[in-house]
């Protein structure tokens, strides 16, 4: 009978006050990028007041050719976002659990290159379609959540696993209902860390070679020299990391 008022606790706990933290400092921004605009200090050519962009973009979403670019950009961001989680989480346990020898070197030595470099040929190999950029996203944000994990693994107490040995729990369900739960935060915390860069990279590889997406409607906007066309997909793109982010928030233990 209680449940609607537990679940309604439950939100509050997790979106006040941070969230109107939140709102504030985005307000702010907005606020000072009106007045920049509105008072000419930048060429409206170059810099659309953020009114003009949002208006702009309100009309496109009601436009099912925009809303088709929308999911093209998910289905490369989510996609990607999911594989690079699996693989990210299964190799930080791996690293935590006695494969640091030689898993660090290797993390050490690839997180550091720009996966962009390697586009083409993610684009010879898979092709141009969803494949090569669900393959860059993976190839990037794979890297934070792997750390993340290692080190969230590494932080859980031994005594936790000494009762849950002596409970007689095996290596998989110690790693399910151990480890996994106690390095939680610090999953979520690279899955915040990899969301940001999955949005990044396959924004750049829609821009690169792509037909549809977001990227890809920035640069026919910019090609034309249409810059609040231009602007919309930045914010979107913008827009859609931030709640994407903030949802993560909602899967926090305890």
């Amino acid at each position: 009978m209680n449940t609607p008022i537990h679940a309604m606790k439950w939100l509050e706990a997790r979106l006040a006050p941070a969230l109107w933290w939140s709102i504030a400092s985005v307000a702010a921004l907005l606020v000072l990028w009106q007045a920049v605009s509105g008072l000419g200090l930048v060429d409206a050519r170059l810099l659309p007041s953020p009114l003009a962009i949002f208006a702009h973009l309100g009309e496109q979403l009601g436009e099912r050719s925009f809303q088709f670019h929308i999911g093209q950009t998910l289905i490369r961001l989510l996609c990607g976002f999911a594989i690079a989680l699996v693989i990210g989480v299964a190799l930080g346990v791996v690293m935590a659990l006695g494969g640091e020898a030689w898993l660090m070197p290797l993390v050490r030595l690839l997180a550091p290159i720009p996966k962009i470099a390697i586009y083409p040929a993610l684009v010879l190999l898979l092709g141009f379609g969803h494949a090569s950029k669900i393959g860059l996203v993976v190839a990037d944000a794979v890297f934070p959540l792997i750390l993340a994990t290692f080190h969230g693994v590494r932080a859980v107490q031994p005594k936790l696993l000494w009762s849950a040995q002596a409970a007689g729990a095996g290596k998989i369900a110690q790693v399910l209902t151990v480890l996994l739960p106690s390095a939680w935060g610090s999953i979520l915390t690279g899955c915040r860390i990899a969301l940001v860069i999955a949005c990044i990279n396959v924004f750049l590889a829609e821009m690169i070679s792509s037909t549809d997406g977001l990227g890809h409607l920035m640069i026919v906007a910019a090609r034309s020299y249409q810059v609040v066309d231009m602007f919309v997909p930045l914010v979107l793109i913008s827009l859609i990391g931030l709640a994407l982010s903030r949802g993560i928030g909602f899967f926090r233990i305890g």
